[in-house]
């Protein structure tokens, strides 16, 4: 079980820290403005039997996790954009497992979600870089419990995420010796 579990959660689960700093809020910010480069240089050479290789039994195969990456940030910036635009709105989650069940999550080439995850992440680290501290105590409230999530909060987790997909490909690679 402590097995699966590594293979889950290879950088362990989200911790938002209490009493965010301004050094956190840069390094989650330099964490999402080099995950494009850092996950394009991984999987550049991989074959398409690489590509159809799940991370570990009953999880994504290389390709959904990058397709669900450009998904996930996708929905992550709007998320970003109703905080900061409104007075604490009520989101709308989605269904990540559908999403990366559909067609394009399984059969895509990865260069379409990479390309949008650079220009994606270059607007975002463009956006967040020019918010004040008041900017990222703003909130939406999440539907699953109506947890309010905070821009800080919310940009936490992004890197944090960014940071555990990169782990299930890189940590995938170095156990087949790819």
């Amino acid at each position: 079980m402590e097995e699966l579990k590594k293979l889950k959660y290879p950088i362990g689960q989200f911790e938002y820290p209490v009493g965010i700093s301004e050094n956190n809020i840069s390094s989650w910010i330099a964490v999402l403005e080099e995950l494009p480069e850092r996950l394009t240089n991984l999987v550049k050479d991989f074959s398409n039997k690489q590509l159809e290789t799940p991370y570990r039994n009953g999880g994504w195969t290389v390709r959904q996790v990058i397709h669900h990456l450009a998904d996930s940030h996708h929905h992550s910036y709007t998320l970003f954009k109703w905080a900061l635009t409104e007075n604490r709105p009520l989101i709308k989650a989605y269904e990540e497992k559908d999403w990366s069940d559909m067609i394009d999550a399984k059969i895509a080439p990865i260069e379409l979600s990479l390309n949008y995850l650079s220009a994606l992440h270059a607007k975002l680290v463009y956006m967040l870089k020019s918010l004040s501290s008041e900017d990222f105590q703003k909130c939406y409230i999440h539907p699953y419990g109506s947890v309010n999530v905070s821009v800080a909060e919310n940009l936490g987790k992004y890197a944090w995420h960014s940071n555990h997909h990169f782990a299930h490909i890189q940590n995938l690679a170095l156990r087949k010796g790819w």
